[in-house]
């Protein structure tokens, strides 16, 4: 990924790992995960205010491209763009990147929406004041 986007560094726990030795490939959407709620915690968005007030923010798609395994003690960082993909729809371009040689792991796009309390989409202030 290129530009400016929220990037954080975590590492491979020996039991996200399956028989083969790499990360399970289901693994790697709790580290996209984590690294999308820390991106809006740094914006200050608080997923337990928004619930507080019956604005849900949900995944509605996921795509991941496997490029390369992790293993066991491998350092790598999880790197977010947000986009805004409509006026209700939100995109996080993400990518994880081993290191210190930043070979690709994963490309990925996730989309999500807010849900308000009837369980309809809407807009998210805080949230789209960040898009591009």
């Amino acid at each position: 990924m290129t530009g400016d986007c929220f990037s954080i560094e975590m590492a491979v726990r020996d039991y996200e790992c399956d028989l083969q030795g790499v990360v399970n490939n289901a693994v790697y959407q709790n580290y996209l995960e984590h690294a999308r709620h820390e991106y809006l915690k740094s914006v200050g968005i608080d997923f337990a205010a928004l619930a507080a007030q019956k604005i849900n923010l949900v995944v509605v798609r996921v795509e991941l491209d496997f490029k390369a395994s992790l293993t066991s003690g491998d350092r790598f960082v999880v790197e977010v763009r947000p986009e805004k993909l409509s006026p209700v729809r939100i995109g996080f371009r993400q990518a994880i990147y081993r290191l210190p040689d930043r070979k690709l792991a994963i490309q990925a796009q996730v989309i999500g929406t807010a849900l308000n309390q009837r369980g309809r989409p809407q807009v998210l202030p805080e949230l789209e004041a960040r898009m591009r």
